[in-house]
Formats: C-alpha cells, sequence, structure tokens
C-alpha cells in the first residue's frame, strides 16, 4: 500500500472564510499516483474546519448566518475561553462544522456524490494556518 502527505497553507486576510480547496486537493492526489484508496483531509487548527458541501454563493451566506447566531463573535466578554484570546466563538463554529473529511479514491478521482465539494473554513483567519492531505491506498 502507498501513502502520500502533504502540507496545504492558508493565510486568510479575514477572520472569517470559506474557501473552495478540491482543487488543491485533486493536485494532491494526482501528485500521489493513487488510484484506488481513501483520502483524508483535515484542518490542523482547532479554531479551523474541513467539510464537504455544495459551492453556491447563498449557502455559504447561510452557513456565516446560521453559525453567528449559533457561536455570535461578539461581545467577547460571553465567554469564559476569552480571557486572554477573542476567539472562543471560532473553537465552537470548527466544533458545528468539523475537523475532517474522508473520501473515497476510485479510478484515481475523488468519489463525489453530485454537487460536492471539499472546502476549508477559516473562523479566526489573519494568519498562517494549514490543512493535511493524507492519501492511502494502490
Amino acid at each position: 500500500m502507498k501513502s502520500y502527505r502533504k502540507e496545504l497553507w492558508f493565510n486568510v486576510p479575514k477572520r472569517r472564510q470559506l474557501i473552495n480547496i478540491t482543487p488543491l486537493v485533486e493536485e494532491c492526489l494526482a501528485e500521489s499516483g493513487i488510484r484506488e484508496g481513501l483520502l483524508l483531509c483535515n484542518a490542523m487548527h482547532i479554531t479551523a474546519s474541513v467539510f464537504i458541501n455544495d459551492d453556491e454563493p447563498g449557502l455559504h451566506q447561510d452557513f456565516e448566518d446560521w453559525l453567528e447566531k449559533l457561536a455570535p463573535e461578539k461581545p467577547y466578554s460571553q465567554y469564559r475561553h476569552n480571557g486572554f484570546e477573542d476567539n472562543a466563538d471560532a473553537h465552537l463554529k470548527r466544533t458545528i462544522m468539523g475537523r475532517e473529511v474522508v473520501v473515497a479514491v476510485t479510478d484515481g478521482k475523488l468519489d463525489f456524490g453530485p454537487w460536492e465539494q471539499i472546502f476549508y473554513g477559516e473562523f479566526d483567519g489573519k494568519r498562517k494556518k494549514r490543512v493535511l492531505v493524507k492519501i492511502i491506498g494502490e
């Protein structure tokens, strides 16, 4: 069995942003040479997320609105975590959106359902962060 590992780095200028990383992940798959197996893609930071959904701007705004209702950024004083930082909401948003995705690799391609794309969700940006891509198979 073959194994492949690569880190993708992001420096999001805003506090929150959703980025379609499917093309970058597909490049990793092509580099790996793996034709059949599994691909894991996970955020390496506790205030960021990797998830699968539709690449539709209205849905992305719905996510933003929904997450902000569930875990509003302000007032910062509403969170016990915010003694030395102001990112408690980002930790909660990450928990809701998830840490990672696993995608089957079939015939050298990501085995997606209709409209599925991989996204990096940044909830506490303005600094460098990374995503791990790990692929195993033949």
